[in-house]
């Protein structure tokens, strides 16, 4: 089924609710043994007994014959490619190589769990299974920013994004390398279940819920100055962190790292691949999904506990960054909630 796009309730979120959500993952040789285990470790560890909603990971090979990965390793499908159809969602594995040409077989069913209306997600190489199979014509893609040029040149009908983390082209996902894999699996998780369940994923990973930036953080060296400057630039976004009710600004935030609004501003985005403003508008967004599911809180005080000051501005912003609405966000994630005692911080709740 569709993930949605603006997480009002449906009936398939309803039936969700008592069944797994079915992942696929596509097994064939030349996939990444670490991609494998991403989507293993996302959708394939049982963690209902932590509030998770119940998943259900299937491999599906052209046969069950055994998958060869690279370092000794392999896969053993459970299931054959004619059932992609039926999933809630198909994830491709990044390749080994660029130059891996994915079995017909593989395209074709692809093409038909595409064709079904079944989200499809790629990591890292993986974009260029989709671009084999045409899945990317006239679409937005990305990937591994050294293999970006690469997709580009071999499958000009692909607009290929130079540095996002990831993108969402309908219902066709793309993602950079290796650890931007991981921010894409858990966005998926967050779009089909709610912020908290991958939050809870996350936190069991031992790795952030969620990245804000680009791949251009990744690209450039640092300098050893910038390395002290990422430091001091760590605890301000944990002091931004504990703080997220009151009304900061990018001047306060460059005076608790000891710097001009301008270098502070350069260096954050060196630092992160995105502006002061930016990171701190998504934290709150990110505060206020949490409260909206694990709270009864009203709408209000939600926007005031997350720094948005009135229901308008926090409405606006869930807006441009989830395209729906605070109470539409809540109607499709909240759980059974109790009220919450006055001065409880967004973290806490």
């Amino acid at each position: 089924m569709p993930l949605t796009d603006g997480f009002a309730p449906t009936l398939w979120q309803t039936r969700r609710m008592a069944l797994p959500y079915l992942v696929a993952l596509v097994a064939f040789p030349g996939i990444r043994a670490f991609d494998v285990s991403v989507i293993n470790e996302v959708w394939g560890t049982d963690r209902t007994s932590r509030g998770v909603p119940p998943f259900a990971l299937h491999r599906a090979g052209a046969t069950l014959a055994p998958v060869a990965l690279s370092g000794g390793l392999t896969l053993t499908p459970d299931r054959t490619l004619d059932r992609l159809a039926d999933a809630d969602l198909v994830v491709v594995p990044g390749l080994e190589s660029p130059d891996i040409k994915a079995p017909e077989p593989v395209l074709a069913a692809l093409r038909t769990a595409h064709a079904a209306g079944t989200p499809v997600a790629a990591l890292c190489a993986g974009a260029f299974v989709l671009a084999q199979g045409g899945l990317l014509d006239g679409r937005r893609a990305v990937t591994h920013w050294d293999l970006a040029e690469d997709l580009r040149t071999r499958y000009p009908a692909v607009t290929v994004e130079a540095d996002a983390l990831f993108v969402r082209d309908g219902t066709i996902w793309t993602s950079a390398g290796t650890a931007a894999g991981i921010d894409l699996c858990l966005h998926l998780v967050r779009t089909a279940q709610g912020a908290e369940a991958a939050a809870t994923v996350a936190r069991s990973m031992v790795t952030a819920p969620f990245r804000t930036g680009t791949q251009a953080q990744f690209i450039e060296r640092p300098t050893p100055r910038a390395d002290r400057d990422a430091d001091a630039l760590a605890s301000v976004r944990e002091r931004a962190l504990r703080h997220l009710g009151e009304p900061l600004t990018v001047s306060d935030l460059a005076g608790w790292a000891g710097m001009s609004s301008r270098s502070f501003s350069r260096h954050f985005r060196a630092t992160t691949g995105t502006t002061p403003l930016t990171w701190l508008i998504t934290q709150r967004v990110a505060a206020a999904q949490k409260l909206l599911e694990l709270t009864d809180l009203p709408m209000a005080e939600i926007a005031g506990r997350t720094g948005f000051g009135s229901e308008i501005t926090m409405r606006q912003h869930f807006a441009r960054h989830l395209a729906t609405s605070p109470s539409r966000y809540r109607a499709a994630f909240a759980r059974a909630t109790t009220p919450q005692p006055a001065g409880t911080s967004p973290t806490a709740a």
